[in-house]
């Protein structure tokens, strides 16, 4: 069965809206810098957690004596 142009042309311009809109949403998604800032919030997050924060200043502690102590040995 043939579709009349008119129809054809409505699908082609509903189509390509489509396809402007997901390109808009990907690139949205994949753009550097929104990643970039993602990433610095979740470990400034993970950073905030007490345990997770004296634990890294625990450890900072342990390898500065370390080093101190082999310094002075």
């Amino acid at each position: 069965m043939a579709r009349d142009p008119e129809t054809i042309q409505r699908e082609i311009e509903k189509t390509r809206d489509a396809l402007a809109a997901n390109l808009d949403v990907l690139s949205d998604r994949a753009n550097p810098k929104r990643l970039v800032d993602s990433g610095k919030e979740s470990v400034q997050a993970k950073l905030a957690d007490p345990k997770i924060k004296y634990g890294l200043i625990a450890v900072g502690a342990l390898v500065a004596f370390a080093l101190l102590r082999k310094l002075f040995r």
